[in-house]
């Protein structure tokens, strides 16, 4: 939605627009410490620009015109000294959040060539707006575009950071001039509020305690703190967060090992608060420790915040050595969500964690290394941002948190190619230096197996060292795949395969391959490969030895073949029906199973779970199964919408109602992968239209998609109020949207006010529960890859992610057409509530849905409101609220839910961001063979949502409710607002804009 205004030229924007593109900008890095007045300004003269991947926004030596800041995607900066673009050099890439192209200010000559890295979304200004911004705001913008325009300090080499050499010599110097020696007014009130909190509930925590005949004063032990903190609040997930709660207390001073240890340890070790120091000091009155009691939970849900940071700035800043296993598994689960390590292998990465050296550096304008310097470091950015600045052409870009830089020089071996200087203050960085950097690089090639054939790699293996879980069994090394052909692949996992486990026992390697085959090796190429694997008369095994090993052989290849067959047609399931390569290929095994087993016993066994699966798709089965069960359009109402919820499979035939300009409109009845071309013709046919007609997604906003003639499953593209429309290219501007589409122009707070907000949240999540099972893990990989590659319909993830924008959209809809003031305030204690239930059951998706409809500009902003809301309800979503914090990866939520049994309904947009974060940082074929190490990843994001539905919905665990069915049929039929401007201008009626 933002996009549609920003279109608008500047003159055509209202105030409402201007909110809209204003609450996207705060949430950009590059804008975060603008004033609200600039912010506001921005709004009114920016620009959106889309760029596909790998076009050149503009080239080394052009006069600039714009300015812009990357709201989506990443560039990459490419430098040439002889001005020449081919010999050009990337020196590095801009992520979210970076802002360049500031050369406009003085007509100097762009500095670097830029070019889009993947799809990319810019916010641009032209050059005239900008420079009147800069006039006027020029102190603001200083800071974020630092030389020559801004403020340049050139650090003395005091300010250098040490080598590593120095640093694991004296790592407690270090560490004490990088902790802060003044803490800041917030921690030091957290301090406050924990020590009188501990005071007033168990004042025994701190006492004078004897130690080794030594007495220490008025300290407390450190398991005890974990205990005590754990037990306070649910916010604090497990006892290494709340390590990292306290540690972030002791890294400013507040809280003080008696001998001045800086890490914090969950050990019978004595820590003192800062106000307990002094000989004489004063235990809290009775108000304050009242005061302490009313702040504890906000207090502890700020440190669960910073919490985790302080523990990983703990354990980097131990040395290598001092490591233990528990901490580099920490390091290493933070490295799989940096992007600037995407590409690198889980076995790089884990070597990284055991080298990462944290770095911080106080004071902006410190300049990291100089352009010319031999490159001894590659460095990521965890916190803050650094501009990359060039001689005779000052800052070409500026990086930003999970960026990196430095690696070109280490494996070139060439002088650093621009200086890196320091834009704010305190920022802190990983650094792996080159000598950990170029043994980890031999390492893995030492440890890396290359099968060739015709002098070329077939299937590349990674070979580590698995110890054994029994003493008396030597270690022995463990083969895993990196990457290969797609048949290589299969037969090295057919021969390495366990013969002493049930092909339903988790098998990780064998699971990888089942789930993403798809990719590399469709159906149409496994289903022979397999059946040539599987050793008959005419195909005998090609193994040396006695007759009776040559038996035993053959057994195992068999026993193989239909152990992985079975493990991929139970994975199948109904997707079976729609090739009939794999239903032949069943049967064709079945055959030879059946023979074979008559004399060979370990086949017999298996022989029975083969042939249930052939039964389940008998001849007339299948016929009958394949006569098209229609489905009722998704976002029709009726009866069919109350229905419980089965799984839309790509034979399946859906209703489909197009509409013409006139908004009349024909039902078509096509088959759920009916492409773009196909709806048309069957609209045209129906219409007995001989005119070119376009297929057009027309949302609720009036904004207009066309869609391409090659598109599958079109009706997936709808939004939630979206309608399929046909025109010719001539009606294309007139369209408009129909009046069902608005939305309710009341709410519907009457009808679920007397509901209860239990019973609400139940069939909330029972509904979710149903869409949520119906998603075929295949999906998610059709959805990551795309399918349109692949012709398979993605129809039930796209309903679970509509689902999640539908309640999110309730929440604002119920809110904006809610006239009074305190009927308002009861809406949003409402829906705290319902979120409160919601997350209770283990139903994350709305839950997160809920909250972020909350956090809407058209809710949020409703000052008047959130005034009048209760401390205790306010309290309650602010702890909501923090688990949508981003930041690490939504470590928050990752912690939350790892504590949660199965069944669990995820926050299905974050495992979407995850397996794409995934594919656009890897190649899916390096060098011509597959990437198995991506496929690897993107299952093991599969198989977290495999575990979340490990255990079946408990239905009868229903709440006892007056009116059951009533709560169902409201909650399955939600109406909604699916226009964002219309409920901006309903909110601003609500609540006019404050002068």
């Amino acid at each position: 939605m933002f996009f549609v205004f920003v279109f608008f030229r500047p003159a055509e924007r209202s105030g409402e627009d201007v909110d809209i593109i204003l609450a996207r900008l705060k949430v950009v890095k590059a804008f975060e410490k603008f004033h609200p007045n600039l912010l506001q300004q921005i709004c009114l003269c920016g620009f959106y620009e889309y760029l596909e991947k790998g076009i050149t926004l503009y080239r080394q030596g052009d006069i600039g015109t714009s300015w812009y800041a990357v709201l989506s995607g990443s560039l990459d900066v490419k430098v040439s000294e002889t001005a020449n673009y081919q010999d050009a050099v990337t020196i590095c890439t801009l992520g979210i959040g970076t802002a360049f192209g500031e050369s406009i200010l003085d007509n100097t000559p762009r500095h670097a060539t830029i070019v889009s890295r993947e799809n990319s979304e810019l916010l641009r200004i032209e050059q005239r707006e900008f420079k009147t911004l800069w006039e006027k705001y020029r102190q603001c913008m200083a800071g974020l575009l630092a030389p020559p325009y801004g403020v340049m300090e050139s650090a003395g080499s005091n300010d250098r950071m040490p080598d590593k050499d120095n640093l694991s010599t004296d790592p407690l110097n270090y560490m004490s001039k990088n902790l802060n020696k003044v803490p800041s007014e917030k921690i030091l009130r957290a301090g406050k509020v924990l020590r009188n909190a501990i005071l007033a509930r168990a004042p025994h925590m701190i006492r004078d305690r004897k130690y080794h005949l030594k007495t220490y004063r008025q300290c407390c032990v450190g398991t005890e703190l974990v205990d005590w903190q754990l037990q306070q609040s649910s916010c604090v997930h497990s006892r290494a967060h709340a390590v990292g709660m306290w540690q972030a207390l002791l890294e400013e001073g507040v809280l003080n090992h008696v001998d001045q240890e800086l890490n914090f340890q969950d050990k019978y070790l004595f820590y003192r608060f800062l106000d307990d120091e002094e000989e004489d000091a004063v235990l809290p009155s009775e108000d304050e420790k009242r005061e302490a009691e009313e702040e504890l939970q906000e207090t502890l849900l700020f440190l669960s915040q910073i919490g985790p940071d302080a523990h990983m700035r703990m354990i980097l800043r131990k040395t290598p050595g001092q490591r233990t296993p528990e901490d580099l598994e920490i390091i290493y689960d933070e490295l799989l969500h940096i992007k600037a390590l995407a590409h690198l292998s889980n076995t790089v990465k884990r070597e990284l964690a055991g080298v990462l050296i944290f770095e911080s550096h106080a004071k902006a304008g410190t300049v990291l290394f100089n352009q010319g310097e031999e490159g001894t470091s590659w460095y990521i950015i965890q916190k803050g941002s650094v501009n990359v600045v060039i001689y005779g052409k000052g800052v070409v870009c500026t990086l930003h948190e999970g960026d990196d830089f430095g690696k070109l020089a280490l494996v070139n071996d060439a002088p650093r190619a621009a200086s890196i200087v320091l834009r704010e203050d305190n920022c802190h960085f990983l650094r792996v230096d080159k000598e950990d950097f170029n043994r980890i690089l031999r390492d893995v090639e030492a440890n890396t197996v290359r099968l060739k054939e015709h002098d070329k790699d077939v299937l590349v293996l990674q070979k580590s060292l698995r110890p054994s879980s029994h003493g008396n069994v030597p270690a022995h090394f463990k083969y895993t795949v990196m990457s290969g052909t797609p048949e290589k692949i299969l037969e090295h996992l057919l021969e390495t395969m366990r013969l002493d486990i049930h092909f339903s026992d988790p098998d990780p390697a064998l699971d990888d391959f089942v789930l993403m085959h798809c990719v590399f090796m469709p159906n149409s190429q496994l289903c022979p490969a397999l059946l040539a694997q599987y050793p008959t008369q005419n195909h005998p095994p090609t193994s040396q030895g006695s007759e009776q090993e040559r038996m035993d052989y053959a057994v195992a290849s068999k026993r193989r073949v239909l152990n992985l067959a079975l493990r991929w047609a139970s994975l199948q399931a109904h997707h079976l029906l729609e090739d009939d390569t794999a239903l032949s290929f069943l049967e064709e095994l079945y055959g030879f199973v059946s023979n074979d087993a008559r004399v060979l016993r370990p086949l017999k066994e298996l022989l029975p779970e083969l042939e249930k699966i052939i039964r389940q798709f008998p001849d007339d089965a299948r016929t009958s199964q394949k006569k098209h069960k229609v489905l009722l359009r998704q976002f029709s109402s009726g009866e069919e919408r109350l229905a419980k919820k089965q799984p839309i499979r790509s034979f399946d035939d859906i209703l489909l109602k197009v509409y013409c300009s006139d908004h009349t409109y024909t039902t078509i009845r096509v088959p759920v992968l009916a492409t773009g071309r196909e709806v048309t013709a069957a609209v045209a046919d129906k219409l007995g239209s001989t005119e070119e007609l376009l297929l057009i997604n027309l949302n609720a906003s009036g904004e207009k998609q066309i869609l391409k003639p090659n598109d599958v499953s079109v009706f997936q593209s709808l939004g939630v109020n979206g309608r399929l429309f046909v025109c010719t290219r001539e009606q294309l501007d007139s369209l408009t949207p129909l009046p069902e589409q608005e939305g309710p122009s009341t709410g519907s707070m009457s009808s679920f006010e007397l509901m209860s907000s239990k019973d609400l949240a139940f069939q909330m999540t029972l509904y979710d529960w149903e869409l949520f099972s119906c998603v075929h893990e295949y999906e998610l990989v059709y959805h990551t890859f795309g399918r349109q590659a692949y012709r398979r319909s993605t129809a039930n993830l796209d309903l679970f992610l509509r689902r999640f924008n539908q309640v999110q959209l309730w929440v604002v809809t119920e809110v904006s057409l809610c006239g009074t003031l305190s009927k308002r305030v009861q809406l949003l204690k409402k829906f705290i509530k319902i979120a409160a239930h919601c997350r209770e059951f283990r139903n994350l998706n709305s839950f997160f849905a809920i909250i972020m409809g909350m956090c809407n500009p058209a809710v949020n902003r409703l000052s008047q409101t959130w005034e009048k809301l209760p401390s205790k309800f306010k309290k309650f979503y602010a702890e909501f609220e923090s688990l949508l914090d981003p930041s690490r990866n939504h470590r928050v939520y990752r912690l939350t839910v790892a504590k949660m049994e199965p069944p669990i309904i995820p926050f299905m947009p974050l495992f979407i961001k995850d397996m794409t974060f995934t594919h656009e940082g890897n190649k899916t074929f390096v060098d011509g063979l597959v990437n198995f190490e991506k496929m690897r990843l993107i299952a093991n994001t599969i198989r977290a949502m495999r575990h979340c539905r490990s255990q079946p919905f408990n239905v009868e665990a229903s709440p006892a409710s007056k009116n059951p069915q009533e709560v169902r049929n409201y909650v399955r039929q939600l109406s909604v607002i699916d226009n964002q401007r219309t409920l901006s201008q309903l909110s601003f009626r609500l609540e006019p804009r404050r002068a």
